[in-house]
């Protein structure tokens, strides 16, 4: 795939987000100005529960919002985590990110963590459900699959590497475990990098793994994204170099 061709895929794969502490109001009207482009329009938002109404009422109709739920901590409190769903559905977010308990987890209580994402899922009900595992913590292969293989069997749409908010976030590394792991299941279940991304280069490298692994038709919005704040100027840069 040319450098273009990836740009514009990466685009319209993109979550363009936005979840600092000091977001404003000004912070996401500029966020939702950006999400339509000249070459077309990102796949969605992703911003705190907050700026849902007022996202509502800028963003073209086929961009989504996406918000983010027991965030950035993953704490294991599925009351909290059930109480944060059901308010950021009814402010009418179209996905939801959610933190998977990635210390509980590493800390071997799989029974817990099962519990927590069938309860996500069942919250979330229709709404398109991705579960950050936070790889960066996780490290090792093992442990990466593990928490793969039970969003996998708890019908989670994404799969995401990370809250962009500890030291290590999305790595190649990680991503190639999430879509083996994915591709040897045989699920309809997308995948997400998150974090760290910046440049074309960055972006580059995970649509050409989705392509490797999963082959040349399934990097589609349903199924791949890239989740990031600066991309997308760099990514309308290499479009704007190649014509």
């Amino acid at each position: 795939m040319d450098d273009v061709s990836a740009a514009k895929t990466l685009i319209a794969s993109l979550d363009l987000t936005s979840l600092n502490i000091d977001d404003t109001d000004e912070t996401i009207r500029a966020l939702c100005t950006k999400s339509a482009t000249a070459v077309g329009q990102v796949a969605a938002v992703c911003i705190y529960p907050r700026f849902i109404p007022l996202a509502k009422t800028l963003l073209p109709p086929k961009v989504k919002i996406a918000t983010v739920v027991n965030f950035p901590s993953g704490l294991a409190d599925i009351g909290l985590l059930e109480k944060e769903i059901l308010n950021a559905v009814k402010l009418g977010a179209d996905e939801i990110d959610v933190v998977f308990p990635y210390r509980t987890f590493l800390s071997g209580d799989i029974e817990f963590c099962t519990k927590y994402l069938t309860a996500a899922r069942q919250h979330c009900g229709k709404k398109v459900l991705k579960a950050i595992i936070e790889t960066g913590e996780l490290k090792t292969v093992a442990p990466i699959k593990k928490a793969s293989e039970l969003c996998i069997s708890a019908n989670i749409d994404f799969i995401k590497t990370s809250t962009g908010k500890t030291s290590v976030s999305a790595t190649p590394e990680a991503a190639n475990i999430i879509l083996e792991t994915i591709k040897q299941s045989g699920k309809p279940v997308g995948f997400k990098a998150s974090g760290g991304i910046k440049t074309f280069e960055d972006a580059k490298k995970y649509l050409i793994l989705a392509l490797s692994i999963m082959g040349p038709n399934w990097p589609q919005t349903n199924r791949f994204r890239i989740g990031a704040s600066s991309l997308l100027t760099n990514l309308l840069e290499i479009i704007k170099r190649g014509y």
